[in-house]
């Protein structure tokens, strides 16, 4: 139980402590909301544009509160279940993501430079050079998804592992043979570079 005397919105209550008192009090997973909504509005945002991505995360939060009492009280952080919800919510979307990834494609390539490979983290979805937006068209859905989770979300293999729902041999395997795709299709370069990911 959270004491009483502890603050709901206080950063040293734990998320699936916040989840499990929701579970009796209802109002305390807005704290929740206040803590990860904005993150996920960005996620969201590049992955279908910021005219769809408040909807979506309206809807991410929506999904997340109807099956809570099913959430993993293993996992402290529910930043990993909040993306992997997220991205069944995208998966809805699927038409609008195809939509902008084509606009994306059509754009005339950035000048030399200015896209910075070791930055990743930075990279939004209107900084994607045409070829790579034209690649990722490409990509089963699967591959995409994990793909852009460790790249845009930022998760660990084991986060993105709790995200998708496999295990995380899965990640590493399906990740080796994306990037190897994306980099055979781009004549060897790699404007995904997740150098800190391999240290995960």
């Amino acid at each position: 139980m959270v004491s009483a005397h502890a603050q709901p919105d206080g950063p040293s209550v734990p998320d699936a402590a916040l989840i499990r008192e929701s579970l009796v009090e209802p109002e305390l997973f807005a704290t929740l909301f206040d803590r990860h909504a904005d993150e996920i509005f960005r996620y969201a945002a590049r992955r279908l544009g910021h005219e769809e991505a408040e909807d979506v995360t309206a809807e991410v939060f929506l999904a997340a509160f109807r099956v809570r009492a099913r959430y993993d009280p293993a996992q402290p952080d529910a930043r990993p279940w909040l993306y992997g919800v997220a991205t069944r919510v995208i998966s809805q979307h699927r038409r609008s993501e195809r939509r902008r990834t084509k606009a994306l494609a059509r754009l005339a390539p950035d000048p030399p430079g200015s896209f910075d490979e070791r930055s990743v983290n930075r990279v939004t979805a209107g900084q994607l050079q045409p070829r790579l937006a034209q690649m990722l068209a490409r990509l089963s859905a699967a591959e995409r998804d994990l793909l852009l989770l460790v790249a845009w979300a930022d998760l660990s293999y084991e986060e993105a592992a709790v995200a998708l729902g496999v295990p995380v041999g899965t990640v590493r395997s399906r990740l080796h043979r994306t990037r190897a795709k994306l980099r055979r299709a781009l004549g060897g370069k790699d404007p995904l570079i997740l150098e800190h990911a391999h240290e995960r």
